[in-house]
């Protein structure tokens, strides 16, 4: 993003900084620039919205790797506000930033210690186990959150990433599953664990993502990933010798799927130059003709 920074007042930095909070935008490189030329002298001048500012600073400098614009941040608010738990956080961030992961857990632990409640800090220590490689530590850890914080959907499907890293992918579908209950309304959960129960493979599971495609579908008409899905368990089904019932069904469910994906492809697909993937519909689309010949 181009923003002319000496033709910017320090209100017009503290109204653009408010704007990308309000749309959970970091605009890292911006915000620690803006904040350089024109905000960090005049900071003073934003009232209250002066604590919201720093943070979003501190955020954007340790994206950034100006530790030294975060550690000076930091201070003003622990200077402000001694002993806050919130400000905590913010130094445990520090430290993890700078790979000092054993501090910053002792951190972190403090502040559970302070507040057993606060899901924050524990989320952090998660990130560090991954951080570190630990992914059975990080599984392990996350479970245990998991049974405090059962309604944390970001949670979940964060141990169903960590599942399918390990390839456990019956705890990974029962992890989107979960998702789902909090969520069902969303075509891309839908599809999400279509695509884990496809990939468990086994007639059962293909017959199980048939469904949630089917319902992506449903929820999504235009959802290209969950029509191709569609076909593929439909081909699989109605060339399995194990489901003598509903062949036919599933050959014609798969010929609408691929008709659909098609239709999709040349008609309201915005990928420039995508005749590779017509092809490759095409010469699916001929497949499915031979075989139903």
């Amino acid at each position: 993003m181009s923003l002319n920074y000496e033709e910017m007042s320090w209100s017009d930095v503290r109204d653009q900084f408010r704007k990308w909070r309000e749309e959970s935008g970091r605009h890292s490189e911006d915000v620690v620039q803006l904040w350089i030329a024109v905000l960090e002298d005049k900071v003073y001048k934003t009232g209250n919205e002066r604590h919201l500012i720093l943070e979003q600073v501190i955020v954007a400098a340790l994206d950034t790797a100006r530790f030294d614009i975060a550690t000076k941040c930091t201070k003003q608010l622990s200077a402000e506000f001694p002993g806050s738990l919130r400000v905590m956080k913010f130094k445990a961030m520090r430290l993890e930033a700078l790979e000092q992961y054993d501090a910053a857990n002792e951190v972190l632990d403090a502040i559970i210690e302070k507040d057993e409640t606060n899901a924050a800090p524990r989320k952090r220590k998660i990130a560090i186990m991954k951080a570190r490689g630990l992914r059975l530590d990080a599984i392990k850890e996350l479970n245990a959150y998991l049974k405090k914080f059962m309604s944390d959907q970001e949670a979940w499907q964060e141990l169903c990433n960590l599942y399918l890293a390990e390839g456990e992918f019956g705890k990974a579908a029962f992890c989107m599953e979960e998702v789902l209950l909090h969520n069902p309304h969303s075509h891309l959960i839908h599809q999400r664990l279509a695509d884990i129960r496809y990939t468990m493979s086994g007639v059962e599971n293909i017959e199980i993502a048939r469904t949630y495609y089917s319902q992506a579908i449903k929820l999504n008409p235009h959802n290209l990933r969950a029509l191709y899905g569609l076909f593929l368990c439909c081909s699989y089904l109605a060339n399995s010798k194990a489901v003598s019932l509903k062949r036919k069904e599933s050959q014609k469910l798969a010929q609408w799927a691929l008709e659909q994906a098609m239709d999709h492809t040349t008609r309201h697909s915005s990928i420039n130059n995508n005749d590779k993937w017509i092809a490759s519909l095409d010469l699916a689309f001929g497949n499915l003709e031979i075989k139903s010949n």
